[in-house]
């Protein structure tokens, strides 16, 4: 079932250097379907390099069910997604947008969570605030930036979560030390961070170091899947060949031929877009999952084509 909407850009606003955050309302004023906070969507870009499915983060209140609001950082290496965003999208414009998912939900056994964003990253974790703050729930809130000018929406959390908020400027030397800020905790603490990858890497070694259980430590794990060599991928029920090129990523090829190949995170870590490999044809399949054990990626079986390539003559997948 087609769940897309087509929605109109109510308002555009830079909020910070090379952010721009985008309020989307239905045409006919009925109220969006419901949401919750941690949620994403998915919003199909027509640039000129060709449709983009990008996902990003709904900032508001999910108990506003009259518009959605999100926030889009110009990329220095987009390949078109953000670009067109900054340059080519106008208010009165339609969008088609995907129904809400939610990848990050807020752990409901925690007896304390801490919240850390990084940059951009401030987005799904305003939310989590928001609606933490209003359930009365025990929590605590750690923004950090590199230059202040990119701090985002920092009087809208200190609003949403007045006396929680800690502020980390990189600039100034206030950078987040997380085998400090993790230390000492009690049990039932959870982790929800959200932010550059070496951020999340650096809070998750030391999560682990300090002993904190992986059920503990949770992060959004969507982002661009990263370009690489074109590539045939031939498909076995049909007998299509389809060429994916260099720019592009395995899942935007697959979703254009209307295969009906299922995606949510489009970043390797959910594991919807998960798609049984037929033949490699001597070739190697390049895994960028976080999905896929060792010993699956050595079977050659199986691939997630949001992130994942090839690299051969032609690859053939069940589809």
């Amino acid at each position: 079932m087609n769940t897309d909407l087509s929605l109109r850009v109510e308002r555009l606003r830079a909020v910070a250097p090379g952010i721009r955050e985008i309020t989307l309302v239905r045409p006919d004023g009925e109220r969006l379907p419901a949401w919750s906070a941690g949620s994403h969507v998915l919003l199909h870009l027509p640039t000129p390099g060709g449709l983009r499915r990008n996902p990003y983060s709904l900032l508001g209140d999910p108990e506003d069910r009259r518009a959605w609001r999100l926030a889009v950082r110009r990329e220095p290496a987009s390949r078109g997604g953000s670009a067109w965003i900054h340059e080519a999208l106008g208010e009165g414009q339609l969008l088609t947008v995907g129904a809400p998912a939610n990848l990050f939900p807020a752990p409901r056994t925690a007896r304390h969570t801490v919240l850390v964003a990084g940059g951009i990253g401030i987005t799904p974790i305003l939310a989590l605030a928001r609606v933490m703050q209003r359930e009365g729930r025990s929590f605590e809130v750690h923004d950090a930036w590199r230059d202040p000018a990119q701090a985002a929406f920092r009087d809208e959390l200190e609003a949403v979560a007045p006396g929680r908020v800690t502020h980390h400027d990189a600039s100034a030397g206030a950078r987040l030390n997380f085998r400090t800020l993790l230390a000492d905790r009690p049990l039932g603490t959870h982790l929800m961070i959200c932010g550059p990858a070496g951020m999340v890497q650096d809070a998750f070694a030391a999560g682990a170091a300090l002993g904190w259980p992986a059920s503990a430590l949770h992060t959004e794990a969507f982002a661009a899947a990263a370009g690489g060599e074109p590539f045939t991928v031939c498909l076995a029920r049909d007998g299509r060949r389809l060429q994916v090129p260099g720019d592009r990523s395995l899942l935007d090829v697959l979703e254009d031929a209307g295969t009906g190949v299922q995606a949510l995170c489009r970043g390797g870590a959910c594991g919807r877009c998960e798609t049984a490999v037929v033949d490699t044809a001597g070739g190697e399949l390049l895994h960028a999952d976080v999905i896929l054990d060792p010993s699956e990626r050595a079977a050659g079986r199986r691939m997630l084509p949001c992130v994942s390539r090839y690299r051969g003559p032609c690859l053939t997948l069940d589809l």
